[in-house]
């Protein structure tokens, strides 16, 4: 009887963790007991220092809230080598969190069952990439993890944000999902001002407040955040111009340069037109030396001096 309650505790404290408000009647219905027992099991999670929180009513519920300490996180095997994964990605690449992720996986590392640390090598082996010189600017720690909470939650948040001309006004959004794009990290966002979709470099916002107050889930046009924030900045304009027309067919460069699928033109059935314009000249450079065609540039002057000087160091390494 004791082993099952404390099994069913410890459910119940996993459950917690993972959403941030449930009703009493979700919880015992995952349980399989009855409201009350959850309500019991609750006050015994508040006796081991767990700090529970509820609101009293026919729509109140439970949540787990921060308090002085932190408490054991309970992970399942898939969750555990996610993390560790994502631990040792963060802590070998330039993210800006290398210290606080190595330290994390070292606390991590030295509690995982001796069953899941081949899983996790393997897993990294095998997800290694590439990493470029630059990868663009570094992501505070404190401000990604204030904006994922703010996505989890569908919190309103208000910051400031300064557009790419520098000035930098007060904006109010809904959060809904972080985009990595090459190095660049973005913010997909409803602004309840302009009452419209808006993307929001991450290295221009600060002062990131949340507000209180939560919305329902707003579903992103077309369902795919990732593909909605590639036509987003496929459109946008840009800081360096960068147009090259390749000598192969627009398939074959399509498959080559995916996240610019609505920046490339055929022009005939062997050459297209690439438009490869960015605000970040390692970006434009990345995606041209990964042609595998000849192509002829049009191009700003900055970006040709980027460019020289990325042959320049490829044929110093070759001799």
């Amino acid at each position: 009887m004791t082993s099952d309650m404390t099994a069913r505790m410890l459910r119940l404290l996993s459950l917690l963790q993972t959403r941030r408000e449930w009703s009493g009647a979700d919880l015992a219905e995952r349980l399989s007991v009855t409201v009350r027992t959850v309500r019991r099991d609750i006050d015994r999670l508040r006796d081991l220092g767990y700090p529970v929180d509820s609101a009293r009513g026919h729509a109140g519920g439970y949540r787990l809230v921060p308090g002085a300490d932190l408490p054991p996180l309970l992970l399942d095997d898939d969750e555990a080598v996610a993390i560790a994964v994502a631990l040792r990605t963060a802590a070998g690449g330039p993210t800006g969190i290398e210290e606080t992720a190595l330290r994390a996986l070292a606390k991590l590392e030295q509690v995982l069952p001796r069953r899941l640390r081949g899983r996790i090598t393997a897993l990294q082996s095998a997800a290694s990439g590439i990493t470029w010189e630059t990868r663009g600017p570094r992501v505070d720690p404190a401000l990604l993890s204030t904006l994922a909470i703010a996505c989890r939650d569908h919190e309103i948040l208000t910051f400031d944000y300064a557009s790419r001309h520098g000035t930098t006004g007060r904006r109010r959004a809904e959060p809904c999902h972080l985009v990595d794009s090459g190095g660049l990290w973005y913010l997909l966002a409803h602004d309840t001002d302009k009452d419209d979709w808006r993307l929001f470099r991450l290295d221009r916002v600060s002062d990131a407040l949340p507000t209180g107050r939560r919305v329902p889930s707003r579903p992103v046009p077309g369902g795919d955040p990732a593909a909605f924030v590639a036509a987003r900045l496929s459109a946008a304009p840009t800081r360096y111009r960068a147009v090259a027309t390749v000598r192969a067919p627009a398939d074959r460069v399509r498959a080559l340069v995916p996240g610019l699928a609505t920046r490339l033109k055929p022009i005939d059935d062997s050459t297209c037109r690439l438009d490869a314009s960015d605000d970040h000249l390692p970006r434009i450079t990345r995606t041209l030396a990964g042609l595998d065609a000849g192509y002829t540039l049009d191009a700003d002057p900055d970006v040709l001096d980027d460019l020289r000087r990325a042959a320049h160091r490829i044929l110093r390494a070759t001799g």
